[in-house]
């Protein structure tokens, strides 16, 4: 046995992680201490590198086996095509023109007849989903594996840091990444650019947004969310130069830094993480501990990065309202701006007519009151300004299926850009163990998938034994009717999230577990509480009559 030690320390020369657990046999290994779990074993011996990817559950084999069955990606690949299984349906634009754009995406937000195969989660709002992919962007990016072939997750760089310290945002700080520094001729504030009355990311003269990650540039949402977190650093610099006078740049960029750091973890652990697992298993996992994700340093396990977090593709909606006022003098007579999340009329367009990201015009910029709720009502009175996220269920918004090539990283000519194929082929890249499987090891109930009855290879049966992505869609539905992840990606997203945060010695969670926000709420009242439209009002992004995003009459 003790041989077999030797063997899994010297894994990164080639020694294989699962024969070694199969030889284990019993579930028992010998350590220096005495008998140990197999995981407990694998703490004390498997040294994953925080930089590379790893496996949470690493005694699991793929769902399909050994190894991949002839037919398996192309039977994955009906399973994700258009018009297949997992297709809403959503009614797209009629055609490219601009007109036919705005009223199709106006269609789905608000005839209830268009939502019935794709129905909302009421729960959420909309900038739930945008906030989770910011996230992802924070704390994970895979630039090597090869989509749909069998890849060592431990051989592949993760080359963000896997922690929720915005790495993605400060790139190593003002002295590693000056570029991105400069706002107002100071050093430690961001650079960050304008549209008309409303922000916008920096950019060169080709368009091209200068940040920490091109990722944050996909859509108008997230840019928009990205140069809210760049304002918000840039008033926490000033906030902290208020009361520490005598502090010198370098002193008030790490108090900024912490302050933002701090509160936008305080908000993934109070607000995100409970819409996304539910508050019941958020508490469980922050008070009685993780079970399951308990390595040494951090990793990005691919059970995480290649399946269980993708649950946010299945709250995207097809069409949003970026906004519902534009910059004074520049839209006369079409004040809003509706459109399709992506379409591919808009590849090429210098204003594209969907809301891909990647270029300033005087409409590209957000409104936030329609994705997170300021209490506002529509301009009409007919109901809330914010609108929600999609249900998490197996229903993907049709767009989804037909990505643009440009928010697609590291794409290569003959992948597909249906977003459900590349999920449900990364299943294969990772080989990752059935969602019922998973169930089994943490002590759920098993789901069946029955939409996915017939589609597997021969011996395969992709209901009982499904790609571990799809199941947690099926699992959401099933198990907490839609508005959270049920027991496997709940379990997986939950411990991931919280461990990342405990692992990470910079963190509030690691520093002092009981601190509390100490920044203004929007009523400017500092009470340990904070939220998104907290957060969203200190960087100064909230919707105003200033900004004209608030009619006079409600701002009264």
């Amino acid at each position: 046995m003790n041989t077999k030690f030797e063997q899994h320390r010297s894994l990164s020369s080639g020694f294989d992680r699962r024969k070694f657990l199969g030889a284990l046999g019993s579930g028992l290994a010998l350590s220096g201490s005495g008998l140990l779990g197999v995981r407990e074993a694998l703490a004390q011996h498997f040294v994953l590198r925080e930089e590379n990817f790893g496996r949470m559950f690493p005694q699991l084999n793929a769902f399909f086996g050994d190894r991949p069955p002839r037919g398996l990606n192309e039977a994955l690949l009906k399973i994700g095509v258009r018009g297949g299984v997992l297709d809403a349906n959503d009614r797209l634009p009629a055609s490219g023109a601009a007109a036919d754009q705005a009223q199709a995406a106006i269609n789905l937000i608000v005839d209830p007849a268009l939502n019935v195969n794709n129905p909302n989660n009421t729960t959420h709002t909309a900038g739930t989903t945008f906030m989770g992919q910011f996230m992802d962007h924070d704390m994970t990016f895979d630039e090597t594996s090869a989509l749909g072939i069998e890849t060592d997750p431990e051989d592949s760089p993760n080359t963000r840091s896997p922690t929720l310290d915005l790495d993605s945002v400060y790139l190593g700080g003002p002295r590693r990444a000056p570029h991105l520094y400069g706002f107002e001729n100071s050093r430690i504030k961001f650079k960050v650019g304008s549209v008309g009355l409303f922000e916008d990311l920096p950019r060169n003269s080709a368009g091209t947004a200068i940040i920490g990650d091109p990722r944050n540039d996909e859509n108008l949402m997230l840019a928009g969310l990205h140069a809210a977190v760049l304002l918000f650093h840039n008033r926490a610099v000033d906030y902290v130069k208020a009361r520490h006078r005598r502090m010198d740049d370098d002193d008030v960029f790490q108090e900024a830094q912490r302050l933002t750091r701090w509160h936008y973890q305080w908000m993934i652990v109070h607000e995100f993480l409970p819409l996304f697992i539910g508050q019941e298993l958020t508490d469980r996992i922050v008070f009685r501990g993780r079970r399951f994700y308990r390595p040494r340093v951090a990793f990005m396990p691919v059970e995480f990065q290649g399946a269980a977090y993708r649950f946010g593709h299945t709250m995207i909606r097809p069409s949003y309202r970026a906004n519902r006022v534009g910059n004074p003098g520049t839209l006369p007579g079409a004040p809003a701006f509706f459109g399709m999340i992506f379409d591919a009329a808009g590849q090429g367009q210098a204003d594209p007519v969907d809301l891909r990201g990647g270029g300033r015009r005087p409409r590209r910029f957000i409104g936030w009151e329609t994705f997170f709720d300021f209490g506002l009502q529509e301009f009409n009175g007919s109901g809330p300004a914010v609108k929600p996220n999609k249900r998490i269920d197996a229903t993907i918004s049709t767009p989804l299926f037909l990505l643009p090539i440009g928010t697609i990283a590291g794409f290569q000519a003959g992948q597909p850009i249906s977003l459900p194929q590349r999920n449900l082929l990364r299943g294969v890249t990772w080989s990752l163990p059935s969602g019922q499987r998973v169930a089994r090891e943490i002590g759920a109930p098993p789901v069946d998938v029955p939409q996915f009855r017939g589609f597997g290879p021969r011996g395969l049966d992709l209901d009982k034994a499904t790609p571990l992505w799809a199941y947690c869609l099926h699992e959401g539905l099933a198990l907490a009717g839609g508005n959270t992840l049920g027991p496997v990606g709940g379990t997986i997203v939950g411990e991931v999230i919280i461990g990342l945060l405990e692992l990470d010695q910079r963190s509030y969670l690691a520093q002092d577990r009981g601190w509390e926000p100490t920044l203004p709420q929007r009523d400017g009242k500092v009470t340990g509480e904070f939220r998104m439209v907290d957060f969203l009002t200190f960087a100064g992004v909230h919707p105003t009559p200033a900004r004209g995003s608030v009619a006079p009459a409600a701002a009264a």
